[in-house]
């Protein structure tokens, strides 16, 4: 039987296991936290963590860059290391800059209307406000019967 958690082993896998609890931070920060701003620090770790996840899978073990010779004479026993990671996360990173941009100004405004980023204060002020709402359509719908 394999001992699954000797040193070698841990050591070995060192990159999944940064991706692991990079990911659950993340995670954890995003479902426990009510500050808005600090909900997108949390998902900017879990995306940080997917990106090393996948530029350590494109990684292979005595490969070189892949990058031709000049003469282009390609020897046939060269071990080449995956670019496709590389590039998709070179796009996701630019995704995800404008995706924290936006999140960051919806977060202003939302600071701007309610005067909060606490979203247990949001949802209490969105109650307040549909409760009025409701009540002020029922004076209207009871003010016509009359």
């Amino acid at each position: 039987m394999i001992d699954l958690f000797t040193l070698n082993f841990i050591l070995g896998h060192i990159n999944y296991w940064l991706f692991i609890v990079l990911m659950m931070t993340g995670l954890y920060i995003v479902i426990s936290k009510g500050n808005l701003v600090k909900k997108i620090v949390g998902l900017n770790i879990f995306q940080s963590s997917v990106f090393m996840f996948y530029i350590s899978m494109g990684k292979v073990s005595g490969g070189t860059a892949p990058i031709f010779p000049l003469d282009m004479k390609i020897d046939s026993t060269t071990t080449y290391s995956n670019p496709l990671p590389h590039v998709l996360i070179l796009t996701a990173i630019v995704v995800g800059i404008s995706t924290t941009s936006l999140a960051l100004a919806l977060t202003v405004r939302i600071r701007e209307a309610y005067g909060t980023i606490e979203e247990d204060d949001l949802v209490s002020i969105e109650l307040e406000l549909s409760t009025e709402e409701l009540s002020a359509e029922h004076a209207l719908t009871n003010g016509r019967k009359a």
